[in-house]
């Protein structure tokens, strides 16, 4: 369940907006404590209770109550599940009109209610998604409905964003999925190697994120469906310092497998195992040598150095990068074509 909130200053907007839906055949009322009439008859019977308090600006509370595809309620027990809703929010002795909208896949509600209430005091709203979430989660739990937003056991729960894309696909969402496989093989794996083979094979692809000069590893990602998660965005239990104090990592030992790790995840091989092309990129060293090249046929021109048969690496200007030094040369193959046409000029005459 996902709930939008919105706190305003006009009830008529609102209310016509709901309205409109019921003379479009695709909004009916469920539950409410106001006679239920025209747009502007309902704003004047809303503004009755308001003028309590007429310095108050934002007297308009409006909520949309979301469900996912997989779970329904009847009118019923939607009416009963807004009330209580409210009642938790401290819209307890307040006006409200609830309606329920057909016009999307997913079954939703609308309520429109006063901020003022019927004895004169104010519902207070700060903090009020937040606590609009505790209370979801609670009423989740109490009418048997998924819950796709709570905190269990260091997980983060989804995003606003996530969960109005699981709304509208219907798609288990990612990030659920990356949490329910990688914490097993958290559990069951003994060393990086074992974890990240049992990673892989959930079509799952880590990400390490090694430093240049150390070779430390610094951070975990988690790649699936071409959906890219960083550890820490999954819980803290995800999170590389998290994961380390349950299996058996060496820096210098596990090198090599988390490179390779990295190049597979890449579509390149840094360990050379699984490449079919043969090709790797070449490094070229001070002395002027390249190492690990064995295909330069397909070298990119851009690359800073071009293989000879003899192995040596000559300079190859990137024609795609501005330099001073590329400047200077080609100005003066410029001035040189430019004497040698005049010379040209002057044998002609």
């Amino acid at each position: 369940m996902i709930g939008k909130i919105t706190i305003g200053k006009d009830f008529y907007g609102v209310l016509a907006y709901n309205e409109k839906k019921v003379s479009e055949g695709v909004g009916y009322v469920i539950d409410s404590n106001i006679g239920q009439s025209t747009a502007v008859n309902m704003t004047q019977e809303f503004n009755l209770i308001r003028q309590l308090r007429p310095r108050l600006g934002n007297a308009v509370l409006h909520v949309s109550l979301n469900l996912p595809y997989s779970d329904q309620l009847n009118d019923k027990e939607f009416a009963s599940f807004g009330c209580d809703y409210l009642m938790k929010m401290g819209f307890d002795n307040n006006q409200f009109i609830m309606y329920r909208h057909t016009d999307t896949e997913h079954e939703h509600i609308h309520i429109v209610a006063n901020r003022v209430r019927y004895s004169g005091r104010i519902t207070n709203d700060s903090n009020i998604k937040r606590r609009s979430r505790e209370v979801l989660n609670n009423l989740e739990r109490k009418y048997g409905l998924t819950q796709i937003s709570t905190k269990i056991g260091g997980k983060k729960s989804l995003d606003q964003k996530e969960i109005e894309k699981t709304l509208r696909t219907g798609d288990v969402p990612i990030k659920l999925v990356l949490q329910e496989r990688i914490g097993p093989a958290i559990s069951k794996a003994m060393d990086t190697t074992e974890f990240i083979k049992l990673l892989q094979e959930q079509n799952i692809s880590p990400k390490f994120n090694v430093s240049k000069t150390t070779g430390r590893v610094s951070g975990i990602s988690f790649k699936y469906q071409d959906v890219v998660y960083k550890g820490s965005t999954l819980g803290k239990k995800f999170s590389w310092n998290s994961i380390v104090k349950q299996i058996d990592y060496e820096q210098t030992r596990d090198r090599s497998v988390i490179l390779s790790a990295n190049g597979k995840e890449r579509g390149t091989d840094q360990a050379d195992e699984g490449n079919d092309e043969g090709t790797v990129k070449v490094e070229p060293r001070n002395n002027g040598t390249a190492k690990g090249t064995r295909n330069s046929a397909q070298q990119s021109k851009s690359h800073v150095g071009e293989i000879k048969e003899n192995g040596i690496v000559e300079p190859l200007m990137d024609e795609s990068e501005w330099n001073p030094f590329k400047l200077e040369l080609t100005d003066h193959g410029a001035r040189k074509k430019s004497k040698r046409k005049k010379k040209r000029k002057g044998l002609n005459k």
